[in-house]
């Protein structure tokens, strides 16, 4: 893991995180996605999955796995969003995205998101960002397609059954791969 210092962007502070958060963003996350807190923000997937987004040991996992960063963004010293980074190669994957639902919709997210491919470009000589996205979440696909990140069709199946990624509402959930050339960026 790398462990550099704290930047600062405006009112934002990026570090990574230490095992130390890992109670704060399972909070924050679950927050972003899950139950009736999530719906204050419009990244919510309450009507799509029932249940937990994560919990303290895939929180515990991202932060100590090797090539792997999770991203805490503060404010005043507290954690207000978070993401994760892992080193694939040329690529990074991006993932575990989550903005407090109260905050979401005034542009915090192209922050963070634009802070996220400058660090993997400068950390990792990473060319390309990786994430997967619920097909379904139409509204969320193209606020990333606004930002340079193109769908590929690639599909991965929902792991329907495995209840550490939730309890589907739905029976036609699956994840598509979304690139980003980082190069052109």
């Amino acid at each position: 893991m790398d462990t550099a210092p704290p930047r600062d962007s405006g009112q934002l502070t990026f570090r990574d995180a230490t095992d130390a958060d890992v109670p704060a963003l399972v909070t924050l996350i679950e927050s972003a996605y899950r139950g009736d807190s999530s719906r204050a923000g419009w990244t919510t997937e309450a009507d799509i999955l029932d249940g937990q987004r994560t919990d303290p040991d895939g929180v515990r996992q991202v932060v100590e796995a090797p090539g792997s960063r999770l991203l805490v963004v503060e404010r005043d010293g507290e954690p207000i969003a978070c993401c994760q980074l892992e080193h694939r190669g040329e690529a990074a994957y991006f993932g575990m995205f989550a903005v407090r639902p109260e905050l979401q919709g005034g542009g915090l997210g192209k922050v963070i998101i634009a802070e996220a491919e400058r660090t993997v470009r400068e950390s990792w000589g990473a060319t390309e960002m990786h994430m997967t996205v619920i097909s379904v979440r139409e509204e969320l696909i193209a606020w990333y397609e606004r930002r340079g990140y193109r769908r590929t069709g690639k599909l991965t199946p929902f792991p329907y059954g495995d209840e550490r990624f939730g309890i589907p509402q739905r029976d036609d959930l699956a994840f598509e791969l979304l690139i980003k050339d980082l190069k052109a960026v």
